[in-house]
């Protein structure tokens, strides 16, 4: 039987990572049109169209982005995605990083512009560049399952790692598959373990079950030796942030 590792895309596409195991287990890490979107606003104003379309038609970056918001969930106005896609677009182009994200997600889904993969890559990574967890996850996934990009592993694990040691509950969980299945980086059953018991302590069922799971392939010494390391991991960067 194999571990079979779901990253959900959307509803329709699914891409497994699957090494040979005792036991199936499967997860959802980033649905598009979900988790990862930043979609609430981020100012004190909240859902106040006539203030925001003044400040945003101002050039007021942040403004710009509550908008985007505002017409992506119908917040204060009629929802309208291509309304949505050109307040996110003002914004990223000016260089904020939520609505390079945001951006990225329309552009991947298709909503309110022709689907486009390669500009949903373009804007995720720029996003990420600038240190946003969520985009790095997103990058990380892309790059895992092909998305817009040629697969490589090894990127997958660089993006993935950058949003792990943020805290990213998510990402850490991806590091966790990527080691344990050898993808991008020496298979490592001991640093496997680790992430996955960071991804537990934080809270998450689903960490739990991945984590117990590869215990059972671990000797005493190395079981000793990934709980220490998880320990360490844990303290440095935490979990669910």
């Amino acid at each position: 039987m194999l571990v079979t590792v779901n990253q959900s895309l959307n509803s329709e596409a699914s891409v497994n990572i699957c090494k040979t195991f005792g036991v199936c287990v499967v997860i959802c890490l980033l649905p598009l049109g979900g988790c990862s979107e930043n979609k609430d606003s981020r100012t004190r104003d909240m859902w106040n169209f006539d203030r925001t379309l003044e400040r945003a038609n101002a050039g007021d970056a942040m403004a710009q982005y509550d908008l985007g918001v505002m017409y992506d969930n119908g917040k204060g106005v009629q929802e309208d995605q291509t309304e949505a896609v050109k307040w996110y677009r003002m914004a990223a182009e000016q260089g904020d990083a939520d609505a390079q994200h945001n951006l990225g997600v329309m552009y991947d889904n298709g909503a309110g512009v022709p689907q486009d993969l390669a500009e949903a890559v373009k804007w995720h990574r720029k996003a990420a560049e600038q240190g946003k967890a969520f985009a790095q996850l997103r990058v990380g996934e892309m790059y895992s399952t092909g998305r817009g990009m040629p697969a490589d592993g090894a990127e997958a694990v660089k993006w993935y790692r950058m949003a792990a040691e943020q805290g990213d509950a998510d990402a850490q969980q991806a590091l966790g598959v990527m080691y344990f299945n050898g993808a991008g980086v020496p298979e490592d059953d001991v640093e496997a373990y680790a992430w996955f018991s960071v991804v537990a302590t934080g809270g998450q069922i689903r960490g739990e079950k991945f984590r117990d799971s590869v215990k059972e392939q671990l000797t005493a010494e190395q079981l000793a030796e990934a709980q220490k390391r998880a320990t360490e991991l844990f303290e440095k960067y935490g979990s669910g942030k």
